[in-house]
């Protein structure tokens, strides 16, 4: 597999379509999410963002809200946007590519005037976002079966 890829921001609806087959192969497919609860209301405004290999194939996906979508999970700063649903296909794990979305969600944030990133890290995801400067924060808890922590990272 080639290891070369872009990250964008999923404006078409092909790359929309794209995002959504990724979050249900790792989240539904891989994770056991229920689907009823990993598509919701707040895709539609959200800004997408998408990992492509050269040839097209989809390796993986993430999401910023802001406004009001995102003080609404922040607990109600609408200057901190909110980062979630990122997924990695299996096959492009260890890539970098995890690290990129994360990267381009920022980014997002940035052009939106935002000055804080907040997410929901499954627990064993914590040490990636930590690298990646956010700061674990409050209690575990739980989100689709599975222990979350939220973290922050100042932009």
């Amino acid at each position: 597999m080639s290891t070369s890829y872009v990250v964008r921001v999923a404006e078409e609806p092909a790359d929309r379509e794209a995002c959504f087959a990724v979050r249900k192969d790792v989240f539904v497919a891989e994770q056991g999410v229920p689907e009823d609860i990993e598509y919701d209301a707040y895709d539609a405004g959200a800004v997408h963002v998408l990992a492509v290999r050269e040839d097209g194939v989809p390796l993986g996906t993430g999401r910023l809200l802001h406004g009001e979508a995102a003080a609404a999970k922040n607990g109600g700063d609408p200057a901190v946007g909110s980062l979630g649903r990122l997924a990695v296909t299996r096959a492009a794990r260890g890539l970098g590519v995890g690290a990129a979305l994360v990267r381009a969600v920022e980014e997002a944030a940035r052009v939106r005037g935002l000055t804080a990133v907040d997410l929901h890290a499954q627990t064993q995801a914590l040490g990636f976002y930590e690298r990646l400067g956010y700061e674990a924060y409050g209690p575990e808890f739980p989100d689709a079966g599975m222990a979350h922590r939220a973290m922050r990272r100042v932009l």
